[in-house]
Order: structure tokens, then C-alpha cells, then sequence
């Protein structure tokens, strides 16, 4: 993308070059284990993830009865997906079109309460394709119309609704991105915020409202987008970037904003429009370090990653 939303619209391989070695922190049980006042934390780390410098493991999306999907780069850099359970088991899984070259592999991003998993693969000409899977392990490939088909371009599925419905964003052949929803019919109608270059959809509702990022000529916002079409665009207060990354149930919103000095600061937009801040203890406070949130439960159990002062990624989970 000309304005280049970070880490929205990527390969695979722009993230890895990104990543310093990570240990995920993520849930195991439900919050009401933990006392009121403190988070209770469970690492973990799927198998077969790499060890090395750039390899590691990134949770993604968590669901209702806490089943946590993600993926992870293993020993020779390519791309895994897995869906944690919440009986602690791990699967791992990939998209039979993925490729299996440096960089190349399958990413998921969601999973709804009835298990389905959506996400992209890069292929063995590094072009991106969206897929559902259900869970019985049965994948459906996404592309949506207008896509592009050189290597970088393509349709990457973000998010899946209750009802089946995906949010999503394609890359086009001059390498801007659309927002898309594609509803269970296989239906999909693209979408651009007014004076947007560049939209990407993060996540979607219920009732099918959708969130996610735009840029326009000056910097990213971020934009709810309503069941009938309208949008609404906002920015916590002394954002330079904003990046959003989840809705829940509620209308709910979660992401990560840059301040003035590149540091990262991880917010919540509740449904009449009052935004809370919040940095999780230990995040570095100098540019490109910070909180990054991913995805907030219908709870408001928030999930995500944060960079340390030595710019390794730590995965983090906030409990209300």
C-alpha cells in the first residue's frame, strides 16, 4: 500500500522481519478465575514453533468459550496456523494452497463461537488468498473481485461473524487495499470509508457492523462502518496512527494508537464513543515499543502483544 497501513496489509515475511523472539501470554480458563484486581497469565507456545530470532508465536483472535486462534513461524520461516482449545490442547493447521517456501504459509486472524476459522494463505507466487475454515477442518477459499494477482496482492479475510458473515480487505493491482464483507452465501460487496487510499477491515459484529483502518492523504483513522452503510471515523486523543483492531458484541472497539513519539498505547472505544486508554506494565516507552492490542472478548478479556524496552514481543491478556 502507497500509505502502507503497519501491520494491517502485510506478507507474511514483512512480519517476520518485524518480529523479535516471542512468548505468548494468553488465557486458560475464564475470568473469573482470576481475582477482580489482578489478571491471571498462562504462557504458551505452539508446536513447532521456531525458537530464533524473528520466529515465534502470535495469538490473534479469541472466542466466547476462550478457543484462541493465531499462527506462528517455525524453524525455516514459514507460516503455521493453530486454534488453542480451551482445555489447553493445541492444533495446528494449514491451508492446502498455502506455499511452503521462506515467508510463505497461512495466517488465521478469527474464530467465531461455532469454531470457524478465517484468515489468508500466500501462495507459492507470494499472492494472498482469504479462507474459511469450519471446524471439522474443511476450508473455503476467499478471493474477492478486483483482487490483484501479483505477488503481495490478493484477499486476506479478517474477521467472521456469529452469522458467517467475513470482513476482509483485498489488495488491488496498483497495491491499494478495499475493504470487503462476504456474507455465508458467498456474497461480497467491497467498501471504501470517503477520502480513504488505503481501507482495511479488522473485525465485524454480530449485526454486521464492521471496524478497521483507513489512511487518507494525511494519516490512519479509524472507521466503523454501520449495517446500512454509513461510517463514523475517530482517533483516541494524541494519535498520529490509529489502528483498530476489534469489535466485540457489545460495539466495543479495540486497537492501538501511535502517540507523537512512535510509542504504542492500546485503547477501548465503547459503544457511545468514550475511549479508554491503557499500556501494559513492562512495555517499552521509546518508538516502535509499546501495547498493541488484538482482540477483545464479548467479556471485555482483551488480548494482544506488547514490545518490551529490548524490543522483544510479549503476548499479554487484560482481564476487567
Amino acid at each position: 500500500m502507497k500509505s502502507r497501513i503497519k501491520t494491517a496489509i502485510f506478507s507474511l515475511g514483512a512480519l517476520a522481519a518485524l518480529a523479535t523472539p516471542i512468548r505468548l501470554l494468553a488465557q486458560d480458563g475464564l475470568a473469573q478465575e482470576a481475582p477482580r484486581h489482578r489478571a491471571r497469565i498462562i504462557e504458551f507456545d505452539a508446536p513447532g514453533a521456531g525458537t530464533a530470532s524473528g520466529q515465534g508465536t502470535i495469538p490473534n483472535g479469541i472466542n466466547p468459550q476462550g478457543a484462541i486462534t493465531g499462527f506462528y513461524l517455525d524453524s525455516n520461516n514459514v507460516f503455521h496456523a493453530f486454534v488453542r482449545w480451551p482445555d489447553s490442547r493445541i492444533i495446528t493447521f494449514d491451508d492446502p494452497g498455502a506455499g511452503t517456501g521462506t515467508y510463505q504459509g497461512t495466517a488465521a486472524y478469527t474464530i467465531n463461537p461455532e469454531g470457524m476459522i478465517t484468515g489468508y494463505d500466500v501462495d507459492t507466487n507470494n499472492v494472498e488468498h482469504g479462507y474459511l475454515r469450519d471446524r471439522d477442518g474443511r476450508f473455503t477459499t476467499i478471493d474477492a473481485p478486483g483482487a490483484g494477482t501479483g505477488a503481495g496482492q490478493g484477499t486476506q479475510s479478517q474477521d467472521i461473524n456469529p452469522a458467517g458473515t467475513i470482513a476482509g480487505v483485498y489488495i488491488d493491482a496498483n497495491n491499494a487495499g478495499h475493504g470487503f464483507l462476504r456474507d455465508k452465501d458467498g456474497t461480497i460487496t467491497s467498501f471504501d470509508p470517503p477520502g480513504s487510499t488505503d481501507t482495511v477491515p479488522w473485525s465485524i459484529d454480530p449485526a454486521g457492523a464492521s471496524t478497521g483502518t483507513y489512511c487518507d492523504a494525511i494519516q490512519c483513522h479509524g472507521f466503523l462502518r454501520a449495517c446500512d452503510g454509513s461510517f463514523t471515523t475517530f482517533d483516541p486523543p494524541g494519535s498520529t496512527y490509529t489502528l483498530v483492531h476489534n469489535i466485540n458484541p457489545s460495539g466495543a472497539i479495540t486497537g492501538y494508537y501511535d502517540d507523537a513519539s512512535g510509542v504504542s498505547h492500546g485503547f477501548v472505544r465503547e459503544a457511545d464513543g468514550k475511549i479508554t486508554t491503557f499500556d501494559v506494565p513492562g512495555a517499552g516507552t521509546t518508538s516502535g515499543q509499546g501495547t498493541q492490542p488484538s482482540s477483545n472478548s464479548p467479556s471485555g478479556v482483551i488480548t494482544g502483544l506488547y514490545i518490551d524496552s529490548s524490543g522483544v514481543l510479549h503476548g499479554f491478556l487484560r482481564i476487567p
